[in-house]
């Protein structure tokens, strides 16, 4: 138990020094950029003296050391500051975006989950065999597929050929929920090449277990197959596929943004373009700074995951 939570601790201390590290990050990188956010508000012919007021409005004539401050205390208090353009809070932009963003990635999980640790199990019985070579062959010819590709493929078969399916979002406004036809073609992107990577993975993760000296015993000592291949050799299997499915999730919640794009979907990943395209620098950085977060979040989840399951693996981290 001593160990766990010197274990836990030290993971909590890296997470806190890497939050710090993608704060200070976002901030230099956003500094370095050429352009100047007063000249690109100020029009295409700038008048001196409009671009003098909104950088003192902008707070862009006081040093760079003191923004970080005024801004990184803002984050501390849930303050992701105001945009350029619209004088909205980045709050309120994030939260127009992460509802769409999050129910994509939702809708994907639940159907990545089962999808990939049952093929993965299978092909693992069936190793070396017609099942396994089937599987390891589609799921590495899936994953050569670019999304922007697998999703104008989709959407020429399923949407302008056969009618099945509507080929975007458009008219649907938020709620998409309401309308799940228009769910399903970006679901199937999403879902295409992580199911790919994580079934691999989980394959790999159960015949490395089920060839440990631990299953011969339980076969020798008359346990059920069954019983090996999901209460003994799945657990020890899930170390790598739970790092992956990690990263997985943090990629969707971080708003995919080609296949928004692609659907014209309302999430996260609009906004970034939609920032970028405005030169809206604290909607930049504020997204930067949730997308950098969330990753730490979650790679911190992974960790104590695969700790319980696999102490060893945490241990030799």
């Amino acid at each position: 138990m001593t160990g766990l939570r010197s274990w836990l601790a030290c993971r909590l201390l890296l997470g806190a020094g890497q939050t710090a590290a993608v704060v200070l990050l976002v901030f230099a990188l956003t500094e370095a950029l050429p352009s100047d956010a007063a000249v690109a508000l100020a029009g295409d012919q700038p008048d001196p003296g409009r671009i003098a007021a909104l950088r003192e409005t902008l707070h862009l004539d006081r040093p760079a050391p003191v923004r970080l401050g005024e801004w990184a205390a803002g984050l501390l208090h849930g303050d992701l500051g105001t945009s350029l353009t619209s004088g909205r809070p980045v709050a309120s932009y994030l939260a127009a975006g992460f509802g769409p963003t999050l129910l994509l990635a939702a809708l994907t999980l639940v159907l990545l989950v089962p999808a990939a640790g049952g093929l993965g199990v299978l092909a693992a019985r069936h190793e070396g065999r017609l099942p396994d070579r089937l599987i390891s062959a589609v799921t590495l010819a899936v994953y050569a597929v670019p999304e922007f590709v697998l999703g104008v493929l989709l959407v020429a078969v399923f949407a302008l050929r056969l009618g099945w399916l509507p080929p975007t979002a458009v008219g649907y406004g938020d709620d998409l929920l309401a309308h799940p036809a228009a769910l399903v073609l970006p679901v199937l992107v999403l879902l295409a090449r992580p199911v790919c990577s994580l079934t691999r993975l989980v394959r790999a993760g159960m015949i490395d277990a089920l060839a440990s000296p631990y299953a011969a015993h339980a076969h020798r000592y008359g346990v059920p197959g069954t019983r090996i291949r999901y209460a003994h050799a799945l657990p020890h299997a899930l170390g790598p596929a739970v790092q992956q499915l990690a990263r997985t999730v943090d990629w969707l919640l971080c708003g995919v943004i080609v296949v928004e794009a692609l659907f014209v979907i309302p999430g996260l990943g609009t906004v970034l373009m939609n920032a970028v395209t405005e030169r809206d620098i604290p909607v930049l950085q504020g997204l930067a700074v949730v997308f950098g977060c969330t990753a730490v979040v979650l790679n911190l989840g992974a960790d104590l995951v695969t700790h319980r399951f696999v102490p060893r693996t945490g241990e030799a981290a």
